[in-house]
């Protein structure tokens, strides 16, 4: 059927003003979504998860439920409500027996608003009422699309939120998908950020390959890291040219997650497993124009012991090679830093 406000518009303008797109439909596409997702969570019923509660009330209730008392201007600012706003929903909520709200005892002039045993079991209801909901909505949806559902909403939220917080990483053993996502990404980022062609993206599918062909679990590990939910970064540790050898490859921080500290986890987490599986040494193998990747070597102690120019992946290159002792001790001459 199309989008029935755009639809209008199109026959009579003058009748049905909206203000039309600049931006390739990115506008209308981001209303239409808005108009589904409202739709689907139950947003525009009269009560949210078949309770008697509006979304705002809702929300206030949760909330408080997360905090023994709260502030009235904490709870204003976090909700971004118009102060009459706030009040108004907070009288209807303490008429229903539901919250109290009582002066500050440091400061007169603040109020603290507090759930009530009955505002409490209030909540506890429309708590499960919404993760049923939840749990219907995505149960028809297999283990992979609930992964790039959670991941999509991550997305939507590390690009349009202009607060971000540093997040929950985990990092965890691939799980099916993960190994395309690893060379889809390295393909993509790497292309987008140093031109490099797809001669680099073939590069990281043999490995990506050897590994999930043939790695020994008990030798060989990759990480994929989760910041929020969202795919943000991985690694791999394979073994080397010899049983005392290992080699980090394929590491990648997700630009918008960099800052966070996620590159030095994987690396900490390879040079971990590393040990624990009794290799001596750790060596890479990366390029002069990766600076970020670096100096997370460089902290982690890896010295440069050798560097040539080469031309691959569209372009002239100095490829660097690292070692880290992992018995203790130096290796190398010299810092893992640029010459010249």
């Amino acid at each position: 059927m199309g989008d029935a406000a755009g639809s209008w518009a199109a026959r009579d303008p003058s009748r049905y003003p909206l203000t039309m797109s600049k931006n390739d439909g990115v506008v209308d596409r981001i209303r239409a979504f808005n108009r589904f997702y409202t739709k689907v969570i139950g947003v525009l019923d009269e009560g949210l998860a078949g309770s008697p509660y509006s979304l705002t009330e809702a929300r206030e209730l949760f909330e408080l439920a997360a905090a023994d008392g709260l502030d009235l201007v904490d709870l204003r600012t976090e909700l971004g409500l118009d102060p009459g706003y706030t009040t108004r929903i907070l009288d209807r909520l303490a008429r229903q027996g539901l919250v109290t709200r009582d002066r500050a005892d440091r400061d007169r002039r603040r109020q603290t608003v507090t759930l009530t045993g009955a505002g409490r079991a209030a909540f506890e209801e429309l708590d499960r009422s919404t993760v049923a909901g939840i749990e219907d909505l995505v149960e028809p949806l297999s283990e992979g699309d609930r992964a790039r559902l959670v991941e999509a909403m991550g997305t939507v939220r590390a690009l349009l939120d202009r607060a971000p917080t540093r997040g929950r990483i985990v990092l965890r053993e691939p799980r099916p998908g993960d190994l395309g996502w690893v060379v889809e990404r390295h393909g993509a980022h790497y292309a987008e950020a140093y031109g490099w062609d797809t001669t680099f993206e073939g590069l990281v599918a043999r490995i990506v390959g050897d590994f999930a062909r043939q790695h020994d679990p008990a030798r060989e590990r990759a990480w994929i890291a989760e910041l929020d939910g969202r795919r943000a970064g991985t690694v791999f540790c394979v073994r080397g040219d010899d049983a005392g050898t290992a080699k980090l490859r394929l590491l990648l921080t997700e630009p918008w997650a960099r800052g966070m500290g996620l590159g030095t986890r994987l690396v900490d987490a390879c040079i971990g497993f590393a040990r624990e599986a009794g290799y001596a040494r750790l060596e890479l193998w990366t390029n002069d124009v990766l600076a970020e990747a670096r100096r997370i070597y460089q902290r982690a102690g890896f010295r440069l012991v050798e560097e040539e120019p080469h031309r691959s992946f569209g372009g002239g290159l100095v490829g660097q090679a690292g070692r880290l002792d992992l018995c203790g001790g130096s290796v190398g001459e010299f810092p893992f830093v640029a010459v010249g």
